[in-house]
C-alpha cells in the first residue's frame, strides 16, 4: 500500500487489529527486515512497517534523507492511518528516527523499543566513512555496498552458521536505490546528538542489543539505557546488529514481555 505522505509516495504495510506497533527499518534495509515480529505479533497489535524514503518501494529522493524529516514522514503516516499513540521499534537507523520522532512528538510515543542503535552524534571520522559509502552507492551500485556493509552488520556467529541470514542481508541491501542508499548515509552524517534528549524520556523504554554487535556495541546500549529512567536493558546473546533478524525468537520474547508490562 502506498500513501503520499509529505509529497512523497511512501509504501507500508499493516496487519492485524489492537495496540499499534511501528517498526522503523535499518539502514541499508527495508520494511521486510521486519517479517518475523509481524508474523509474531500481528495476532494481538496493529503492527505497521513502511519503507523509509529512499528504501523499498517508496519514492527516491536526491537530497539528503535527514532523520527529523523520516520522522514526520512516519507522524504523517500515523495522521493518515488515523494512529494518535503508538509503540515504536526502531533499528539501528531506525532508532535515530525513533529518538527524532521522540524530540519532536512525544505525545504520540505510548513506548520505544531502541535496538541496536546509538544516542551520540557521528564523530569526524564516522562522517567522512558515510560520505564515502555514499560515494561508492552512487559509484558502484547497490551490491558494492553490501558486499561492505553485510560483514559489519551481522555478528560472528550468524556469519558462520547461517548462510540464510547472510543471503537474505545482502539481498535486501542490493535491491535497494543507491541514490537512496547515499541520501541515508548523508542524513546520518547529520544526525543530531541525542545524548541530551535521553533524560526527557518518560515513556517505557526497552533497549535492546545483539552480544556481538560491532556496529553500535552493547557500551552504546548501556548509555542510552543509564540516560532513560524508564528504561530496561536486554543483550541478546549470539546476534549482531541486525537482532531482530539473526536472533528472532530471543528478539520476539524480549519485546513480547515488555509489551506485556505496559
Amino acid at each position: 500500500m502506498k500513501r503520499k505522505i509529505n509529497g512523497i509516495n511512501i509504501h507500508y504495510q499493516e496487519e492485524g487489529e489492537g495496540e499499534p506497533l511501528i517498526f522503523i527499518h535499518a539502514f541499508a534495509l527495508n520494511q521486510t527486515m521486519w517479517r518475523t515480529q509481524v508474523a509474531a505479533f500481528k495476532h494481538h497489535y496493529r503492527c505497521i512497517t513502511l519503507d523509509l524514503r529512499g528504501f523499498g518501494h517508496s519514492d527516491v529522493l536526491d537530497a539528503p534523507s535527514l532523520m527529523h524529516e523520516m520522522a514526520s514522514d512516519v507522524r504523517e503516516l500515523m495522521k493518515a492511518l488515523m494512529i494518535e499513540k503508538a509503540v515504536f521499534v526502531g533499528l539501528s537507523m531506525g532508532g535515530y528516527i525513533a529518538l527524532a520522532f521522540y524530540r519532536n512528538y512525544p505525545e504520540a510515543v505510548r513506548a520505544l523499543v531502541l535496538a541496536d542503535t546509538r544516542a551520540t552524534a557521528d564523530t569526524e571520522e564516522a562522517q567522512a566513512n558515510r560520505l564515502r559509502s555514499a560515494e561508492k552507492a552512487l559509484r558502484q551500485g547497490a551490491a558494492a555496498v553490501a558486499d561492505e556493509t553485510t560483514p559489519k552488520l551481522l555478528g560472528d556467529t550468524s556469519l558462520n552458521t547461517r548462510p540464510d541470514v547472510v543471503k537474505l542481508v545482502h539481498d535486501i541491501q542490493s535491491s535497494n536505490s543507491p541514490t537512496g542508499i547515499a541520501a541515508a548515509q548523508r542524513g546520518m552524517a547529520a544526525r543530531a546528538d541525542s545524548t541530551d534528549l535521553l533524560a526527557q524520556i518518560k515513556v517505557p523504554t526497552l533497549v535492546l542489543v545483539g552480544s556481538e554487535d560491532k556496529l553500535t556495541p552493547p557500551a552504546e546500549a548501556q548509555f542510552i539505557h543509564q540516560g532513560i529512567s524508564a528504561s530496561k536493558l536486554v543483550v541478546i546473546e549470539n546476534s549482531g546488529h541486525l537482532s531482530n533478524m539473526e536472533t528472532p525468537d530471543e528478539f520476539n520474547q524480549a519485546l513480547r514481555e515488555f509489551l506485556a508490562a505496559l
